[in-house]
C-alpha cells in the first residue's frame, strides 16, 4: 500500500482540490485509488458525493458508514476501529467517507498521544485507527494508491492522519501566508516522526498492525497565481523565490542557499495553474475540471483551458508517480 498525504499548514491552499483531481486523473490512467476524507471540514466528501447520497450518509443517528462510524468503538472506549464502508465512487475509485464529527476524536488523540506511556496499548490504538482504516479501503478496493486529504491545521487528527502515510506532497501558493505556515509545518513533522518512533520503540506487543510513522516528503506543487505576459504577478515574484528554500529548511532539513526559480528546484513536483473559469462548471457538473465538456459550458477560451487542466494534472501525476515508484499506464 502506497499513500500520499496532502497536506499545507495555511487554508485555501488547495490541497483538497489537488486530491480530488488526482484521484480522476490516476483513475484515467487505470490506477485504483482509494482515497480517505480526514479532514473533519469533509470538503472532499462534499466534492465527490451529492447531497441526497451524503444525507444517507449522515443520518440523525450513527454514521455507520463513515470514517466517524469507523472510530466509533475507540470513542465509546469499547474496541478496535469498525471500518465497515468505502463509497463506490467509479470502477477505479473508492472514499473513505468523510464526516464533520470526526472534530471529536481531537481531544481522543491528544490524550492519547501523551496516554502512551501510562495506558499505551489503548492510546497506540487510537493513534494508530487510521493507518487500519486506510489499510482497509486500500484492501477493500484493491488498491495500488491510497490517498489522504486532511485540514491546514497541526492538530493531533493531522499528527495521527500523516504518521499513517508514506509521502506528503505540500501545496503552496506565493505569498507571506504560505511560508510561514511552511515554515512551522516542517519542524512538528519532524517533532512528530520522532515522537512516534520513541512510543514504538517501547510499544507493547498488541494485536494490530502499528503504522511506522516514516513519512517522506515527496515534494512540493505550486499553484500559480494569475499570470500576465507569461509572468508572475510582481506582487507574487519575491515569495515565489523564497519557496524553494523554504521547503528545503523546513521540510528537508537543508541549508537555505537564498532565493531562486521554482522552476529550477528539483522538490518542485509541478506549476498548477488554479483555474477559476473552470471551477464553478465543473462543481455544477460535478466532474473534474479537466473531464468539462461543451454540454458542460466548456466552450470557447474555455475549451482550452481544459485542454491545458488535463495537461497540467498529467504532468503532476505522471511527477509525483516517480517519486513515489507508481507505474502509470
Amino acid at each position: 500500500m502506497k499513500t500520499i498525504a496532502f497536506f499545507s499548514n495555511r487554508g485555501g491552499g488547495g490541497k483538497t482540490t489537488l486530491a480530488y483531481h488526482l484521484a480522476w486523473m490516476y483513475a484515467d490512467r487505470g490506477i485504483k485509488v482509494a482515497i480517505a476524507d480526514l479532514d473533519p471540514q469533509a470538503n472532499l466528501t462534499s466534492l465527490l458525493l451529492d447531497e441526497d447520497r451524503l444525507e444517507e450518509l449522515w443520518p440523525d443517528s450513527e454514521h455507520s458508514d463513515t470514517i466517524l462510524g469507523a472510530i466509533a468503538p475507540i470513542l465509546r472506549g469499547t474496541g478496535a476501529i469498525n471500518p465497515r464502508h468505502v463509497e463506490d465512487i467509479s470502477d477505479n475509485i473508492g472514499l473513505v467517507v468523510g464526516d464533520i464529527g470526526l472534530s471529536l476524536f481531537e481531544e481522543k488523540l491528544a490524550t492519547a498521544w501523551s496516554g502512551c506511556v501510562n495506558e499505551p496499548e489503548s492510546a497506540l490504538r487510537s493513534i494508530a485507527a487510521f493507518y487500519g482504516i486506510l489499510k482497509y479501503a486500500s484492501d477493500a478496493r484493491e488498491a495500488d494508491l491510497t490517498l489522504v486529504d486532511v485540514g491546514p491545521n497541526l492538530s493531533a487528527i493531522n499528527r495521527a492522519a500523516l504518521l499513517a502515510a508514506d509521502h506528503l506532497v505540500v501545496p503552496l501558493s506565493p505569498d507571506l501566508f504560505n511560508l510561514q505556515g511552511l515554515r512551522t509545518m516542517g519542524p512538528a513533522l519532524r517533532d512528530w516522526r520522532t515522537g512516534w518512533a520513541k512510543r514504538l520503540s517501547s510499544a507493547p506487543s498488541i494485536a494490530m498492525e502499528l503504522p511506522a510513522g516514516r513519512i517522506s516528503a515527496a515534494g512540493y506543487v505550486l499553484l500559480r497565481p494569475t499570470i500576465r505576459m507569461d509572468r508572475p504577478v510582481q506582487a507574487y515574484g519575491r515569495w515565489m523565490s523564497h519557496i524553494p528554500g523554504a521547503y528545503l529548511r523546513a521540510v528537508l532539513d537543508g541549508e537555505d542557499a537564498g532565493p531562486q526559480r521554482v522552476a529550477d528546484d528539483p522538490e518542485c513536483l509541478a506549476q498548477v495553474k488554479r483555474y477559476p473559469s473552470l471551477m464553478p462548471m465543473a462543481l455544477e457538473a460535478r466532474k473534474p475540471m479537466f473531464f468539462l465538456k461543451p454540454a458542460d459550458g466548456a466552450i470557447g477560451a474555455h475549451a482550452g483551458a481544459v485542454t491545458q487542466c488535463y495537461h497540467d494534472f498529467r504532468a503532476l501525476a505522471e511527477s509525483i508517480a516517480r517519486r513515489v515508484g507508481i507505474e502509470l499506464s
